[in-house]
């Protein structure tokens, strides 16, 4: 069963709209899908469709809220992925960590569940890494986050379980920025990192031209593997 809903902001900013996706039974855990520059599009809900059908609560908030609010697109549209980049320019991350956190305590509080995961793509990659280091939350999975490299003096503070997959061929995260994330975060006990040789951005993405088959199922069955041991 899904559902839009509205969730209350962090310092009672506002209400951030989520599409809720709910499993049959008591869920066992939530976990917030963190989209990408293309806000909560059919992928997005895709992905919490498919978490509900492993018997979580899934929720996709809707982080351009503040001045796009519920904008999709289509990043196989070149109109809409120039749509998207713009948009990724004017938003701030920071608050994004604040909706990230304002949905941690709305699902603990009033939805019944204990653990709290999240699973993010692209800009939700690093929103993942930043919640990591910055939230309570309970496990991270970051998918081809940009921009973690210029945030790395922020690792000490991760005490929770993360994982990040890491293409080797993404063209928004060059090798000097992966190196820079492996040398950071390789002897960090509290950190996973995956790399997909050969890979691009956006490689395990729910449908489109981006979609790398084998290099999507490897790495959602590793992150459905570590939020399972991690939120039970």
């Amino acid at each position: 069963m899904s559902e839009q809903v509205q969730i209350p902001a962090y310092d009672d900013e506002g209400t951030i709209p989520a599409y809720v996706a709910r499993p049959a039974g008591t869920p066992s855990a939530a976990i917030i899908v963190i989209p990408e520059i293309f806000g909560v599009n059919p992928g997005i809900r895709q992905k919490c469709d498919k978490w509900a059908e492993m018997g979580y609560l899934a929720v996709a908030p809707d982080i351009f809220w503040r001045f796009a609010p519920g904008v999709e697109l289509d990043p196989d549209v070149d109109a809409e992925l120039q749509q998207a980049f713009g948009y990724f320019q004017q938003y701030d991350a920071n608050d994004g960590v604040y909706d990230i956190e304002a949905t941690i305590k709305w699902l603990r509080s009033t939805q019944g569940v204990g653990k709290v995961g999240c699973a993010g793509y692209c800009l939700g990659g690093r929103l993942a890494y930043m919640a990591a280091a910055r939230t309570d939350i309970d496990a991270a999975v970051g998918y081809y986050g940009v921009m973690i490299d210029t945030m790395l003096d922020e690792a000490h503070a991760i005490a929770n379980p993360l994982m990040l997959h890491i293409p080797t061929a993404d063209h928004f995260v060059d090798e000097k920025a992966q190196a820079a994330i492996h040398a950071a975060l390789d002897s960090h006990p509290k950190v996973t990192l995956h790399d997909y040789a050969g890979l691009d951005h956006g490689f395990a993405a729910e449908m489109g031209n981006r979609r790398d088959e084998a290099g999507a199922q490897l790495a959602d069955g590793r992150t459905v593997e570590f939020l399972k041991a991690n939120l039970a």
